[in-house]
């Protein structure tokens, strides 16, 4: 196995759905939970992995190794947040891959998907999100989606439900409860600010080390940031490397991007009676996981959308943060895992 993001020369890779313009990726940076990335041309690179539960099969097609009396189920499809990437689905990935296919796409912007301010809003993300499920693996699929990721997930689901089967939201973004937010939070505040933000995440971006980065998100993500796995820390820190401005005009660009995103998903939010009934619009089970410590969407939050949605089914894991898929993947993948047992998708 190569160390993480190791460019793998001439390495042969399964066919990833026969996607027109896909290619084997250059890098491996989920290479150590056995997932392979690909490179499509969706107007533009689009990187993607996809999971394999062992390393000694072959990546499930649909409707491969099912059990008798059953149909294809669907593929997962992943869908990081803010500021997320691919790596973010690793630790749940290969155990969610048994039996079926599931993948994980860089959006525009982040991770190893390049992006633009004009291609990074929420709803430019749920447009990619639309055509990476249509052109690349088939639908319909189940969309796992985390923070912003979850929230890219409602918009795309609740136009398209014909393409979804089903949908799990961890931690989504959702309208703030009116109370006083976590000290940790309040500085985030500064993206709404329009010059002020660009400058503050720009010379932020430039000033941070990758390893004190990835640190200082572990902090505001997870209750418990020991809990971190260490293999998965030097992989972001990898990660978070190669993206690291090395001049203050990226720096600049990044922090355009990112601010897009930001903006847009607090502009989405913003508009709560709208948003609720998006939500209320959905026609394809749901499951909302949560962690009542999360400093970023309040549990609060959580239970009032859980009470909207009473067709919804709901866990709130106690002690975690807003990361569970990192910080507790095992009962998460098994929640996701049971769900899915219990409804045809």
């Amino acid at each position: 196995m190569t160390s993480a993001g190791r460019a793998r020369p001439g390495r042969a890779a399964a066919d990833p759905g026969q996607a027109r313009g896909t290619r084997p990726a250059p890098w491996d940076y989920a290479a150590p939970w056995n997932a392979r990335g690909y490179v499509t041309d969706l107007d533009g690179p689009v990187h993607w992995i996809e999971f394999s539960p062992d390393p000694g099969r072959p990546i499930p097609r649909p409707g491969e190794g099912e059990p008798p009396g059953q149909g294809p189920r669907a593929p997962i499809v992943f869908v990081h947040g803010l500021g997320g990437s691919h790596l973010n689905w690793c630790l749940i990935g290969r155990e969610l891959a048994e039996g079926r296919r599931a993948v994980a796409l860089d959006l525009h912007g982040f991770g190893l998907t390049p992006g633009l301010r004009s291609n990074s809003s929420v709803q430019a993300n749920a447009r990619l999100v639309d055509r990476f499920v249509k052109e690349v693996i088939g639908p319909p699929v189940v969309l796992v989606g985390n923070s912003m990721g979850g929230l890219i997930s409602i918009l795309e689901t609740a136009a398209h439900n014909d393409v979804i089967s089903g949908l799990v939201l961890i931690d989504p973004a959702l309208p703030a409860p009116l109370q006083k937010p976590d000290w940790r939070v309040t500085g985030l505040l500064l993206y709404a600010l329009p010059g002020l933000g660009e400058l503050a995440v720009a010379k932020l971006l430039a000033s941070v080390s990758p390893e004190a980065a990835v640190q200082q998100l572990l902090e505001l993500c997870f209750a418990d940031p020991s809990r971190a796995d260490p293999v998965m820390t030097k992989a972001e820190v990898a990660l978070a490397a190669r993206r690291h401005p090395a001049t203050p005009a990226q720096a600049s660009a990044r922090a355009r991007i990112f601010l897009a995103a930001a903006r847009s998903m607090l502009q989405v939010t913003a508009r709560r009676h709208r948003y609720a009934a998006m939500m209320a619009s959905i026609d394809v089970p749901v499951l909302l996981l949560g962690g009542d410590a999360d400093r970023l969407v309040p549990v609060a939050a959580m239970r009032h959308a859980a009470a909207r949605n009473p067709r919804w089914e709901s866990v709130i894991f106690a002690g975690v943060g807003h990361a569970p898929q990192l910080e507790i993947p095992g009962d998460v993948a098994g929640a996701i895992l049971d769900w899915l047992d219990r409804h045809a998708t």
